[in-house]
């Protein structure tokens, strides 16, 4: 609502909503592309050996990555493949010609070919290789990344928490532990949820008035110049402070700066740090922070 002007606001929570959603897509596209991949090379090894003329080593393959214990965990997952089938996530099988560039980039790679040399047979070992094939491979891959933002825009700037998310993931998942890895939920519970919706409504109702606030406290600042995403961050805190009672003034701030260090500019968060430290401040002195429970200041 910020961004178009619109005064409509059940279609512009829609609108949030969706997107919100749509980031599960984006998920759930990236992790299966780890399962397509394999599938492909498992298709790739059967063809060869096949072939009318095959060779020994189209016989007699080295088969260490398509037995990958984590890519089979991923392709054997309820949980991936319960999504996959709720969201209906078939990008790839319209799309296979961008999985074996993958395939082909990763089996040109030095970490692959090194991979498939060592003699090391373990769940830590494998786990390892995915973990660097995806950070140095999948995620850092240019044709990857311009296929998922023509698919929709505004995924540009949820990629990267995304793959980051994916990693993470990776890292936790333990042998033989079939839920040491689930599809994440877009939220904890429904309160999640609501407090999603609740923070949207009051910071676009209260627009104006929040606004004022930053903008009495930095007079030195011409408001034009400050980012718009720099306001909207700010009218979102200040929302917190103002008509969030159960939320800790500090945790509000991190929280902040941490979404300005991953989606603003370099100096946002030294700039955002600033101007809400001035008016914890100021609203201590005038006793406006009503925050309730105990050690919420």
């Amino acid at each position: 609502m910020h961004q178009s002007g619109s005064d409509q606001l059940e279609k512009e929570e829609k609108f949030l909503f969706a997107s919100i959603e749509s980031i599960q897509d984006l998920y759930l596209i990236v992790v299966s592309a780890l399962v397509e991949i394999r599938k492909k090379e498992e298709d790739f090894l059967e063809k060869a050996s096949k072939k009318h003329l095959a060779t020994e080593r189209d016989l007699k393959p080295n088969r260490k990555f398509i037995s990958n214990r984590i890519l089979l965990a991923l392709e054997q997952n309820n949980s991936l493949s319960i999504a996959l089938e709720k969201r209906k996530i078939n990008n790839w099988s319209q799309n296979d010609d961008l999985i074996l560039i993958l395939l082909e980039n990763v089996k040109k790679s030095s970490l692959y070919l090194s991979y498939l040399a060592d003699k090391t047979d373990s769940f830590e070992h494998d786990k390892k290789f995915i973990m660097d094939m995806f950070t140095e491979l999948i995620a850092a891959n240019e044709k990857l990344y311009d296929y998922l933002e023509d698919y929709k825009l505004t995924w540009v700037d949820d990629i990267p928490l995304v793959n980051t998310m994916i990693l993470k993931q990776l890292k936790q998942m333990d042998e033989g532990v079939e839920k040491s890895f689930a599809v994440l939920p877009l939220y904890k519970d429904a309160e999640d949820k609501d407090f999603a919706r609740d923070l949207f409504r009051k910071t676009v109702l209260n627009e104006n008035e929040l606004a004022k606030e930053y903008i009495d406290t930095t007079p030195n600042w011409d408001p034009d110049r400050i980012s718009e995403v720099d306001t909207i961050m700010l009218k979102m805190a200040i929302c917190e402070f103002l008509r969030f009672p159960s939320i800790p003034v500090k945790v509000t701030i991190n929280e902040y700066l941490e979404i300005a260090k991953e989606y603003a500019t370099p100096k946002s968060s030294i700039f955002i740090n600033g101007v809400l430290d001035n008016l914890v401040k100021d609203f201590q002195k005038t006793d406006k922070l009503k925050k309730t429970g105990r050690g919420l200041m």
